[in-house]
Parts: C-alpha cells; structure tokens; sequence
C-alpha cells in the first residue's frame, strides 16, 4: 500500500505543483514550453505506470465493499464517461495542446465545446467517480481517488494558463462556455447544436464503449456486467 499511496502522491504532485503553479512558468523560461511538455509527458506516463501497477499488487482492505444492488447505474455513467472522452479526442479542441489556434476563429466554440470546455476531464471525474464507489476497497480510493482529485480541480488551473497565455481570446472563448456540462447552454451563453456533434462520434462512443464493456474482465479480471 506504502508504493501506490508514494505513486499517488508523485502523480498528483507532478500535476499540481510543477504542471499548476508558477513554477511552471519558471521552469519553461529556462528550458522552453517544447522541452517542459516533453519531460511533464513523460514524467506523466511514468507516474501512471507507476499508479497502474501498485495499484495491482496492492493488498485489499475493505471500506464499504462492493456495491452490487445498483451496478446498472455504473453502466449508464460510464457511458456518459465515454461520451466525454471519446468527442474530446475526436473534435477539435481549443484547451488541448496546440489547440490554442481554434480560439481566433469567429465560432471557437463548436460540437462538444458547447456541452463543456473540458470534456476529456469530466469523463475522468466520472470514470474515477464510478470506479471508486463500486469497488468500495482502500486500493480503489487512493487510486481512483487521485485521478479525480486532478480531474476536478484540473479545469480552473487549465483556465488560469490558458487566460495568461491568449488573452482576450481566451476570454472570448469562456464567455460562451461552460466548465459544468450545458450550464453555458441553460444561461443561454451557447446553444446546443446537434448537427456539430456528428453521427460518426456517436457510433464511436458505442463502438469504444461496447469493446471495452466486453473485454473489461479480460483486461482487469471482473466483470462490469451484473450478477
């Protein structure tokens, strides 16, 4: 347990201190925002490995315990997860990296965007959300836990960096979004426009959520399905 807590602390660390303070700053005026996204990558990637496995050999100490009696609201959730993950990969995106670009363009705010500026993060908020509370265990909230610690607190430092680095176009661009799925939309900032989402994104989200629904006891060794 001792490793995936240091793994835990490491990943949230690496992302809320270097990746979310000035030292940030600091750091790229000495090496360049290039050679800091390179290092942060692969830092990322080593905290995630390092997570991953801890997290497998970690002894199992029970809290609640699996929640069986509701497993189908897991499904629908996850689906949701999905949907966010999936159109934040598959649309264009002004928050991702070297997508600073779109938010010069008359409608910065096209398809998912509408729905929320940070989909990819809410798909993790929902993915660690359902994951943490089905499994019930101390391994699954440290785990889980802290990738929904960045997830939530992720948009507001993505937003302060965002605002430093483009200005009045980040501004623009907040101005009709919302971080909270279709708030922007209900205070009628954005409307929701269908014919952006694109057909081929939804069959995408089945198709990727329907392989993995189906290998998931392959991968991990349960199964996500009830009884």
């Amino acid at each position: 347990m001792g490793s995936l807590i240091a793994a835990a602390v490491f990943f949230d660390a690496i992302h809320m201190v270097i990746a979310g303070t000035e030292l940030r700053w600091k750091i790229t005026g000495r090496i360049g925002e290039e050679v800091f996204q390179a290092i942060f990558a692969i830092l990322s990637l080593a905290g995630i490995v390092w997570l991953s496995r801890a997290y497998g050999r970690a002894e199992y100490v029970e809290l609640w315990g699996q929640v069986q009696a509701v497993r189908w609201l897991a499904l629908i959730v996850m689906f949701m997860a999905f949907f966010f993950v999936v159109f934040a990969f598959a649309s264009p995106n002004p928050t991702a990296v070297r997508g600073g670009a779109m938010l010069k363009e008359k409608e910065p705010a096209q398809g998912i965007q509408r729905i929320t500026r940070h989909p990819f993060l809410w798909g993790v908020v929902l993915w660690s959300l359902v994951h943490l509370i089905f499994n019930g265990d101390l391994a699954s909230l440290i785990f889980f836990g802290s990738f929904l610690i960045l997830a939530v607190r992720g948009p507001a430092s993505i937003d302060r960096k965002r605002k430093k680095i483009f200005g009045e176009d980040w501004e623009r661009f907040a101005a009709v979004t919302s971080n909270v799925p279709f708030l922007a939309i209900a205070q009628r900032r954005n409307s929701l426009m269908i014919g952006e989402i694109g057909w081929w994104r939804i069959i995408l989200v089945v198709v990727v959520y329907g392989f993995f629904l189906h290998m998931h006891q392959f991968f991990f060794g349960v199964s996500p399905l009830p009884g």
